[in-house]
């Protein structure tokens, strides 16, 4: 399955000429730079994307470095969307230009957000003088028209909201002001790079974190899907590398993402939790004992079993913690990342494991420090992104890492011949079987301000879908930071709504324990209670 016909692709020429050739107005706020939970994104077809928004946001980068006396190399990687090419390009004569030791991957391979973050952790392990951080020019599993940018500092994790508000700011100054950007000509700044062996140092480490061993011992079969992204590069030199019986099912790279099948919505994105984007490697499930799939720049997990298809991230998420706690032998000590909108599900499985949980706000970011000192060894996102500590219990990457997720999906199925799915099944028959669903509602900027600033006292009712309501969160319980908006729960369910950053929607998640018509009736009962309790408060 792939793009139907009558689907316009890309024009990947015209895309690339309006990054150069049109230059974002500072005045007028959708053109200037704005760094979301990851990083800025935007597009040279809308202006948010253009050379003029590179050179400022790393020359911000540059600034901020010397602010804090961070001197070491940067790393910087690339996945394979039409605009990042042009965009790491600009980059790095801005940062060539501030005289910084900036590292590019020795075959000028592309480089998956993981492998920037094991870099930046490698080099900086025992180290207190000249720290590296580092830059992925990635927009994730968006559009193939879209660009993004995103900065990881010396933790190795995505950047902070501190950090982010500082670098937006001087990069807008700068948008207004091009006079203070300092850059070289390409061809110069290409020239005065070094070249670090960016998959050589990933693949050396691996067996560190996953049993590689017992993968190679079991035969199982193997399949890998890149989505045409970053991890193309990747996959086969790790079924080399380790022996494994792993056929990479695509090898394309094409920045019109021509090849993949339409999303739920009819859009183009190599979102690899989403069946219909991951449709042509479901197809093939009878094929492998294991697949799995990596969205563009490699840090999300999408995976695919022979009996259960595409796995709900939520399912697999329990499913590796479960696997993890109860075979690494890591200390008492060491507890479980999630963020607040993840399943209850992981809840009950922790629970019963004996660990302490932090429940985190929405972002990754929230789980850097503990994955970075190794008091959590398992930190999580429902959106497919995932990270955990190697099987000594030290740090791996403090970003999301979806190389290693879908490999610990063939170690947990080479242990004992059970998968994924199977061994899903299992925790639901002990815990439940979950009901997750996300949808959007309708708010006005008036609405989507007043649901950021609700407290556990603007909720009045005392039921939610027949049940009482145990629990009424703004904060979250793992860290105490804002959660930007509400979660009510009950014994068997609970919904959590929050705004839209950039429609006029809000976004409500919500679960059930109990069946599918249980979850409709959370989700018409929290459309309607948040909106009686914004009206209260208009």
């Amino acid at each position: 399955m792939s793009r139907r016909e009558d689907e316009p692709t890309i024009d990947v020429d015209r895309l690339v000429g309006r990054y150069y050739d049109e230059v974002p107005d500072p005045d007028e706020p959708t053109q200037r730079v704005a760094f979301g939970t990851s990083g800025h994104r935007g597009s040279s077809a809308s202006r948010s994307f253009n050379e003029r928004h590179i050179h400022a946001t790393t020359q911000a980068i540059c600034r901020h470095r010397a602010a804090e006396g961070i001197d070491g190399p940067l790393f910087l990687g690339r996945d394979t969307h039409a605009l990042s090419e042009p965009a790491f390009r600009s980059a790095l004569e801005v940062l060539v230009a501030n005289g910084v030791d900036v590292r590019i991957d020795d075959g000028d391979l592309h480089t998956p957000t993981p492998v920037v973050s094991h870099a930046i952790l490698r080099h900086n392990r025992d180290r207190r003088d000249r720290v590296a951080d580092g830059i992925v020019v990635t927009p994730s599993h968006n559009p193939p028209e879209d660009g993004g940018f995103k900065y990881n500092p010396p933790h190795g994790g995505p950047a902070d909201a501190t950090v982010t508000d500082q670098i937006e700011q001087e990069a807008n100054r700068l948008l207004g002001d091009p006079s203070q950007l300092q850059r070289v000509p390409w061809e110069t700044a290409r020239g005065q790079v070094r070249r670090h062996d960016y998959r050589g140092a990933y693949l050396d480490d691996l067996p560190e974190i996953v049993d590689l061993d017992v993968i190679r011992a079991s035969g199982l079969s193997l399949g890998a899907d890149p989505l045409g992204g970053a991890t193309v590069d990747y996959w086969g030199a790790i079924g080399e590398r380790f022996g494994l019986d792993l056929e990479v099912v695509n090898d394309r790279v094409d920045p019109t993402f021509a090849f993949m099948p339409p999303d739920r919505d009819g859009k183009t994105r190599m979102d690899c939790s989403s069946a219909a984007a991951m449709a042509n490697l479901v197809e093939l499930r009878e094929r492998f004992d294991v697949a799995f799939g990596n969205d563009p720049d490699g840090d999300r997990h999408g995976i695919v079993t022979p009996t259960a298809g595409l796995l709900d991230p939520n399912h697999y998420l329990a499913v590796a913690i479960d696997y993890l706690f109860g075979q690494r032998g890591w200390d008492a000590a060491i507890g479980v990342g999630k963020t607040l909108v993840s399943s209850s599900l992981i809840d009950r499985v922790v629970q019963a494991l004996g660990r302490r949980l932090l429940e985190v706000p929405v972002g990754f970011k929230w789980f850097v420090p503990g994955l970075l000192d190794g008091s959590i060894g398992f930190g999580g996102e429902e959106s497919a992104g995932a990270s955990f500590l190697r099987r000594d219990g030290s740090p791996w990457t403090t970003d999301k890492d979806g190389i290693v997720l879908c490999l610990l999906a063939a170690e947990m199925t080479a242990r004992d011949g059970t998968d994924p799915g199977q061994r899903f099944d299992a925790l639901a028959q002990r815990f439940g079987r979950p009901s997750y669903r996300r949808v959007d509602a309708p708010a006005t900027v008036e609405q989507k301000a007043a649901l950021k600033t609700l407290s556990p006292s603007d909720v009045t009712v005392d039921t939610l879908a027949g049940e009482p309501i145990t629990t009424v969160l703004t904060r979250a319980p793992g860290n105490d930071e804002p959660i930007g908006g509400l979660k009510v729960l009950t014994d068997n369910g609970w919904f959590a709504a929050r705004p839209s950053g950039t429609e006029d929607v809000y976004k409500i998640y919500a679960e059930s324990l109990r069946d599918d018509d249980h979850l409709r009736a959370i989700l018409d009962e929290a459309q309607q209670l948040v909106t009686d309790t914004l009206d209260r408060r208009a």
